[in-house]
């Protein structure tokens, strides 16, 4: 992982972690750790606060995840990204770290008592590593996207502190430059060091960056 994103990543965890040491006065406070799919074998840490302000009937939530993905057609990644050759055994593995900030207003729904639905801001960070085992080449194709989810999450009562929470939603990802080898595709049609005439339509249908992800949750929180 790069520099910057290793710094805003540990940014993001900065400030939930101020955020849950410096309680304000009659805020909730809860932490929770999930699991299941978003895109592809996911896991996610997140902090929530409540009723921090009088009158505000919004909850707040701010999440770290990682996705395990596919990161797309190694071969045309090659074509796209490097040269034309085809020698050597492809092999391939992506992953997506994603930080997510959540405004959830609590529903009734379907006779359960604890509902809420989300909305708000996403900025994931996808790379695929392709490899190509006799070929001699080893390259990562990565992208930095901005976007939008929105979904459900129920919370059922283990006990004093302790809830069962199941949560189910989609994002929505905005086109982004991909990079690979020292080669760039934009949406707004700049090309930096293509290869042939290739552009980032065809770039964008190699790559498996996020686009539009459903995702399925289960896991557990505990109030502080």
């Amino acid at each position: 992982m790069s520099v910057p994103r290793i710094r805003l990543l540990l940014l993001i965890a900065l400030v939930m972690v101020v955020a849950v040491a410096f309680p304000v006065q009659g805020a909730e406070f809860s932490i929770g750790a999930v699991a299941g799919y978003n895109g592809g074998p996911a896991v996610k840490v997140s902090g929530r606060v409540s009723d921090f302000a009088q009158g505000f009937p919004l909850a707040v939530e701010a999440a770290m995840g990682y996705t395990s993905r596919d990161p797309g057609d190694p071969l045309e990644a090659r074509r796209i990204f490097i040269n034309d050759n085809t020698n050597g055994t492809p092999e391939s593995k992506g992953w997506v770290w994603n930080a997510r900030l959540d405004f959830l207003y609590k529903v009734r729904m379907l006779g359960l008592q604890d509902v809420s639905v989300f909305v708000g801001p996403r900025y994931s960070m996808f790379t695929g590593d392709f490899v190509y085992v006799g070929g001699n080449e080893d390259f990562e194709v990565t992208s930095n996207q901005w976007g939008i989810g929105l979904g459900a999450k129920a919370s059922f009562p283990m006990g004093k502190k302790f809830s069962f929470t199941v949560e189910a939603g989609f994002d929505y990802f905005f086109s982004s430059t991909l990079y690979g080898h020292d080669t760039s595709y934009s949406p707004d049609g700049v090309t930096i060091n293509g290869n042939h005439d290739y552009t980032y339509k065809d770039a964008d249908t190699a790559i498996n960056q996020p686009r539009f992800i459903p995702a399925v949750m289960l896991g557990i929180s505990f109030g502080l």
